[in-house]
């Protein structure tokens, strides 16, 4: 499988995410106003970089208002584990179980499992209560990116800032305090985020 870029990473996620949303892909302005880039040419390189690498395809003609669609789309989706349920609130057990979930061909790795949040603390990242987070196996993680943290033997759903006083896990919820790791927690990190998405019934 190939790497992204935390950058790279934030791209997909946001074109899955709102496919899964609204039922197609942003368009290339769209994703130029909610990513923050400066002109359209940072989103085409984008799309180029990620169509070769065959995450994104583009649907043929020029300048089509929603020509990007996503490779997941036209590969028959596969299953990943079920491992239980992740607090997005405050910290809870994840409970494991044998129930498997239907995801996007390409984030299948032996690495990676599903987790159901429960909770509402990363709202802001587009994370409710009920959806479901895939998640790559992973000891360490780059600040700013959203982790399963293990505090005490609980775990929680949280963005991990290292500070150089501690860690900090910060909740993406203004309702919702930041969590301070301090040297007597028995703390480990379990995951990374790669994607989150919601069913519908």
């Amino acid at each position: 499988m190939i790497s992204l870029s935390p950058k790279q990473q934030r791209f997909i996620d946001f074109v899955q995410r709102y496919t899964l949303d609204y039922g197609h892909p942003p368009s290339y302005e769209e994703i130029r106003e909610t990513l923050g880039f400066s002109s359209l040419g940072t989103v085409n390189w984008y799309v180029q970089t990620l169509t070769q690498n065959g995450f994104l395809a583009r649907a043929k003609g020029p300048n089509g208002k929603r020509a990007l669609t996503l490779t997941e789309e036209h590969v028959t989706p596969t299953r990943l584990p079920l491992l239980g349920l992740i607090s997005a609130g405050t910290p809870i057990e994840a409970m494991e179980n044998s129930e498997t979930v239907e995801v996007p061909a390409l984030l299948v790795h032996s690495d990676n499992f599903v987790l159901r949040v429960k909770g509402d603390s990363m709202i802001e990242d587009h994370i409710e209560d009920g959806d479901y987070v895939i998640i790559r196996k992973t000891v360490t993680a780059e600040p700013g990116q959203t982790v399963v943290a293990l505090i005490n033997g609980e775990a929680t759903l949280k963005r991990y800032h290292p500070t150089t006083s501690g860690i900090e896990l910060h909740p993406r919820n203004p309702h919702y305090p930041i969590l301070h790791v301090t040297v007597e927690d028995d703390f480990r990190i379990n995951g990374v985020v790669l994607y989150s998405f919601r069913t519908y019934s």
